[in-house]
């Protein structure tokens, strides 16, 4: 019998989904898209101010772990209590917890991936450091190449630690945003 995903261990987790990239999918908009409307159904009445595809499948350019990002952004008003009841009764399960985002996954079973997987990432409005990212790398084919590079170089050496991963990427990922917020500004236009 197979554990659940709640008995293994963060090593039997990341052995169970391992890193890896692939070159860009078409039908990743379409699944975004899919998932937006589900979303803006289920969150309609607790007001979404935007919900936004981030990450790498959101830039067409380069490869990307098969995972759609969301960003869903919320006002303070509302706050996150409602929205994370809705999305738990979405399917999605939430993974961490700060004071003020949660973060979820769905598509995680105990045989590994399902077909969709998605993280989300539930946010006070303005808390949107991703959106700036992912636009500088749609305006900057280098930036993004290299940090395809990156990527890849990264996979290789933690194709099963997924908190190495992403904390390697961390500097190059802040060192664009903050040239990002320089070059679009306080108030960019979201492409």
């Amino acid at each position: 019998m197979r554990k659940k995903l709640s008995e293994m261990s963060l090593e039997e987790l990341w052995e169970l989904f391992p890193i890896f990239l692939t070159g860009h999918q078409e039908c990743w908009d379409e699944w975004y898209r899919e998932e937006k409307r589900a979303l803006g159904k289920a969150l309609e009445d607790v007001g979404p101010v935007r919900i936004s595809h981030i990450g790498s499948t959101a830039v067409e350019t380069i490869w990307a772990k098969p995972i759609i990002d969301i960003l869903v952004e919320v006002t303070e008003k509302e706050g996150l209590a409602e929205p994370e009841k809705r999305l738990l009764g979405c399917g999605y399960r939430c993974m961490s917890r700060g004071e003020r985002k949660l973060s979820f996954n769905k598509g995680y079973t105990e045989e590994g991936f399902a077909e969709r997987v998605f993280h989300l990432h539930l946010r006070y409005e303005g808390d949107n450091n991703e959106l700036y990212f992912r636009d500088y790398l749609r305006l900057h084919d280098d930036t993004a190449r290299e940090y395809e590079r990156l990527k890849f170089k990264l996979w290789e050496k933690y194709e099963h630690d997924r908190d190495a991963y992403t904390a390697a990427k961390s500097k190059f990922v802040a060192k664009y945003t903050e040239r990002a917020k320089k070059e679009f500004g306080p108030h960019h236009p979201v492409l």
